[in-house]
């Protein structure tokens, strides 16, 4: 089985370099994020040419998370239990939850495609808004994790080390590498949790993201902030995982990569 993650930074944008790196990796599983989609508007009809079933959740705007899947897609959950919300206002005051968080029973594995809140600065009320999301997930996930095989992969806005940015010193009191958020990771991992650590196709870093601006692809600055979090059972049978730095490559593409990863099921 191949599952595949991957932040397209617009699904409507990129669909033509998304349907050709379907039928070229042809993931048996792929979470997709910042998919800037309404779930109605979602392009199930493309994808499911080439054999997906999809399932998408998002609001047109920004955010937005969806699967798709050849092996199965059913029990699907938009959101997940206690997601704090952020910005708009539902009828009774609260906010309203983001779409940053699908999942679904795909062949025998319960998948979570995530889109973490980026947190923008320290001192920020997104900051404060993305460490409660993670607290959330985190209780989310453990009694999933405890009900049998899980992945949950995507973006998480969060370089879990120093040796996933290119050069730690520029990041320092910026969002995306501070203690709390790298804390956040960890409690996820004290699920039980394996970082499935793919292997970079240049350098010795496996970065997943490259910002548009300053030939930072060329110049291999990146990060490694697309993570691939599996069970215990599920890490296992992983046969290898890489990143798919071709995907980044060419005309207008994503300004992250896809992680690949192949298990023995």
């Amino acid at each position: 089985m191949r599952l595949a993650t991957w932040n397209v930074n617009s699904v409507k944008a990129r669909l033509p370099r998304l349907l050709e790196w379907l039928a070229e990796a042809r993931p048996d599983i792929a979470c997709l994020q910042e998919t800037k989609c309404a779930a109605e508007a979602f392009p199930a009809a493309e994808v499911g040419e080439l054999g997906y079933t999809a399932a998408a959740h998002g609001d047109g705007r920004w955010n937005g998370v969806a699967l798709l899947s050849r092996a199965g897609l059913t029990d699907v959950t938009l959101g997940f239990p206690g997601e704090p919300g952020f910005g708009e206002l539902d009828s009774a005051g609260a906010a309203r939850p983001e779409a940053r968080a699908i999942g679904a029973t795909c062949g025998g594995i319960r998948v979570w495609s995530l889109y973490a809140p980026n947190g923008r600065t320290v001192d920020s009320p997104h900051y404060a808004y993305k460490l409660a999301w993670f607290a959330a997930l985190r209780d989310a996930l453990a009694p999933e994790l405890a009900a049998g095989p899980l992945v949950a992969c995507g973006d998480y806005n969060v370089a879990p080390t120093d040796a996933d940015v290119w050069d730690p010193a520029l990041f320092a009191g910026s969002t995306h590498v501070t203690p709390p958020e790298r804390r956040a990771l960890a409690e996820l991992r004290d699920l039980g949790l394996t970082d499935v650590v793919p292997t970079p196709m240049k350098g010795p870093h496996p970065y997943t993201y490259w910002d548009y601006r300053a030939g930072m692809f060329h110049q291999n600055k990146g990060m490694r902030i697309d993570l691939v979090y599996a069970s215990a059972d599920v890490a296992g049978q992983v046969r290898s995982a890489y990143v798919d730095r071709e995907a980044r490559k060419g005309k207008g593409p994503s300004d992250h990569a896809p992680i690949v990863v192949d298990l023995e099921r």
